[in-house]
């Protein structure tokens, strides 16, 4: 929590700082909106301190996140996130600058939500036995947002990059397509979290051109990648089938059928390139697994959480 400490104005940081270890403990985003009152989510519900943010609190905290320099930052403005020491992210939401129809950055940013990434090693071990059979099975994640996707996406990359001595599964190379800098939390190129000895990462790259440079350049036993979704999205990961390579990914989503309602998703589905499917929920707290199935729909697991 230091680097979100160092960032936040000090009024804020005092109220942060004030909260009791039942709720700091269970901290996963801090809503920080000028001129309106301050949110903090514990545990997926909104708490609101008895505070409302001014305009000079989101001028401090703008100036810490660019280090005064707000040049210094244009590719994140544009992209409408900044990630932090520790692979916390920063989204960021204000009067958008388009050109030629895209956007080009974002001005007068006038909110901002932290959110708090926390490692949690060894939640995919449970798993293992399910996902792993001679070889890593292709594996989709499916959830709605602040299910634990990631969360459980970024120690499967752990595991596969780590091996299991005890159950005699060797690591492999991992390739990390990290389009938004959320698996690997990376600062400057350098990986914010454990993720084993033999990973590599593409971070900030687009999805579905991330893929082919990975196969290209960097030969990955496994590739690892976050939300995917786009038509193009489909079309990397038959290229990465067919070349071999092992696949573990997320979607947004409740359930596996509903993948086949997606055109963008239907193709791979068609294909049944994916050999497991874990369904999230947040019902009892982020890392609740509804069910997980094989390419058939078949239910091999259902109901437990493994994340505390």
């Amino acid at each position: 929590m230091q680097a979100i400490f160092d960032i936040l104005p000090k009024s804020i940081l005092h109220i942060v700082q004030q909260l009791p270890p039942s709720m700091s403990e269970h901290l996963e985003e801090i809503r920080i909106r000028v001129a309106r009152p301050l949110e903090m989510i514990v545990r997926g519900e909104p708490y609101f301190p008895n505070y409302d943010v001014t305009a000079e609190d989101g001028v401090q905290l703008l100036n810490k996140l660019s280090q005064y320099s707000i040049y210094s930052i244009e590719e994140e403005l544009k992209r409408g996130f900044i990630t932090i020491q520790g692979g916390h992210r920063v989204g960021l939401a204000g009067k958008v600058i388009t050109e030629g129809g895209k956007v080009k950055a974002i001005r007068h940013v006038t909110s901002f939500n932290i959110r708090i990434a926390r490692q949690k090693i060894g939640v995919a071990e449970p798993l293992v036995s399910y996902l792993f059979h001679q070889r890593w099975l292709n594996t989709v994640i499916i959830g709605s947002p602040q299910t634990g996707k990631t969360t459980l996406l970024r120690d499967i990359a752990r595991l596969i990059s780590t091996g299991m001595k005890r159950k005699k599964i060797h690591s492999q190379k991992i390739g990390i397509v990290d389009e938004r800098s959320e698996i690997a939390g990376s600062v400057k190129g350098i990986p914010q979290f454990d993720l084993g000895p033999r990973v590599d990462v593409l971070d900030a790259c687009p999805k579905a051109e991330g893929m082919m440079m990975m196969i290209r350049s960097m030969s990955p036993d496994v590739l690892i990648v976050d939300e995917i979704g786009r038509a193009e999205d489909s079309e990397a990961i038959l290229e990465a089938v067919n070349a071999g390579v092992g696949l573990f990914m997320t979607v947004h989503g409740r359930k596996r059928e509903d993948l086949l309602c997606r055109p963008t998703l239907r193709p791979i589905m068609e294909q049944a390139v994916f050999k497991r499917f874990i369904e999230l929920t947040n019902e009892n707290g982020p890392g609740t697994i509804a069910r997980i199935t094989d390419a058939q729909g078949r239910t091999l697991y259902e109901r437990a959480r493994v994340m505390a």
